[in-house]
């Protein structure tokens, strides 16, 4: 047993008894009212989910194991002459909530270059959809290695009791995250670099080695690494999150779930925005004639776009009330790295006058940005110019936080997700029985 999985499962032994305490003896508690708007508006701010993975708290943003993220990525350790930290350590402080040693980073850092071989037949599932979607290709990818998975023969065969389904889902979570990289960079290279496909280097890290497969020279691996740790959860109530965990919770392999959260991340609502920000920055561009605006232009042009009953994509957020810290992350990687890139240049002038005028007019409760107001912006400077491809790296970093829940799922024994559900007719007679206790 490596040195990871022997803390992990003393962390699960330990943590066991703190749930099971919960629903014996205060599983009647509540937590929370569930009201009629909650219910059709897509179930928002109901509490029923329960990660100890991230939260994210409206004024500090998100909190990895309770860290925020200029504290994880100050502590956590980096590869040498890197300014972010290694992936790889990101996964253990998910996994353990203990900050790794650099010794603890690098034996995961071993044991994931030992599991990223991928089947052949994968490749050719690949090949065979290359005109299709990126996440089309990402998803069948994924949910095709299903045939590899050491968790699904050994429940089917009785070989595992509730207590250690954790164990095997752990194997395939650390088996699927070591390819993911590679799947994607492969997704890259076959479909907008003329099939050039770019072997792995055993010496590199997770995200060094994903900037060298993907053609991309320094500082790529930085930003791949930033990426990743600042896209890789969101709490578990957000469609990829809550998605994966779902589908796992019917014991579905890794593969499966990994799979439908990829699906999930797919869709408009979800995982596009960035690439939608970075069309809308690039269509002020054009309407501007390219020459970099002044403050006064700029702040002209968002108001003349919110007085046509459009928003500002890339401002605001559900839950976060300042500046989305990831959002920071970012602009503080291309302030150091690509200040005078000129669309970066409006998106910073954006971020100068946008949320004054938000304040003034009112309407937004958070008019501060948002991660995906910088995100693409940096993958466009760096020759990532395809808008398809920007959610299959969006995949990649959330899959760490998803499948680093559902492994701790497994261990404390979550059960099958089974909400119930009312008719209109209901809601409409509670709503009648309100009106009829507390008249107007």
């Amino acid at each position: 047993m490596s040195k990871l999985k022997e803390k992990l499962f003393k962390k699960i032994e330990a943590w066991r008894p703190r749930t099971i305490k919960l629903m014996k003896e205060h599983g009647d508690v509540k937590i929370g009212d569930v009201t009629i708007s909650q219910a059709l508006g897509g179930m928002r701010g109901i509490k029923c989910l329960v990660t100890d993975i991230s939260y994210l708290d409206p004024y500090e943003g998100i909190r990895f194991r309770g860290y925020t993220i200029p504290e994880v990525l100050e502590m956590l350790p980096k590869p040498p002459g890197a300014e972010i930290p290694y992936v790889e350590g990101f996964i253990y402080l998910l996994l353990t909530g203990e900050v790794p040693s650099k010794k603890d980073v690098k034996e995961i850092e071993h044991e994931l270059v030992k599991r990223r071989n991928i089947p052949d037949y994968v490749y050719k599932v690949l090949d065979d959809l290359s005109e299709c979607h990126p996440m089309v290709m990402f998803s069948a990818a994924v949910v095709s290695m299903e045939k590899e998975s050491i968790f699904t023969p050994k429940y089917k065969n009785l070989e595992i009791g509730k207590d250690d389904l954790w164990d095997p889902t752990y194997e395939d979570a650390l088996n699927l995250l070591a390819k993911l990289p590679r799947i994607g960079a492969y997704i890259y290279r076959k479909k907008y670099r003329n099939g050039n496909i770019i072997p792995a280097d055993p010496k590199l890290d997770w995200g060094g080695n994903f900037a060298r497969m993907m053609g991309i020279g320094k500082p790529y691996d930085d930003l791949s690494r930033l990426y990743f740790i600042l896209h890789s959860d969101h709490e578990s109530g957000n469609v990829s999150a809550h998605t994966g965990h779902l589908v796992s919770s019917a014991l579905s392999d890794v593969y499966y779930s990994i799979s439908s959260m990829l699906n999930g991340l797919a869709g408009p609502l979800h995982g596009l925005a960035n690439e939608m920000v970075l069309r809308w920055i690039q269509g002020v561009m054009k309407k501007m004639g390219g020459k970099i605006p002044s403050k006064e232009e700029m702040k002209q042009f968002i108001w003349d776009t919110l007085n046509s009953g459009q928003v500002i994509p890339g401002y605001g957020h559900a839950v976060l009330r300042k500046t989305d810290p990831r959002y920071t992350a970012q602009r503080e990687f291309c302030l150091k790295h690509l200040p005078d890139d000129p669309v970066f240049k409006y998106v910073d002038l954006v971020y100068e006058v946008a949320p004054e005028i938000l304040l003034e007019q009112g309407k937004a409760k958070n008019p501060w940005p948002n991660v995906d107001a910088q995100s693409g912006v940096i993958q466009w400077h760096y020759g990532v110019q395809e808008y398809d491809f920007y959610t299959v790296l969006f995949g990649i970093g959330r899959s760490i936080g998803v499948l680093s829940n559902i492994i701790w799922d497994r261990a404390l024994g979550y059960p099958i997700e089974r909400p119930k559900s009312v008719t209109t007719s209901m809601l409409e007679e509670i709503a009648k029985q309100a009106e009829m206790a507390h008249p107007v």
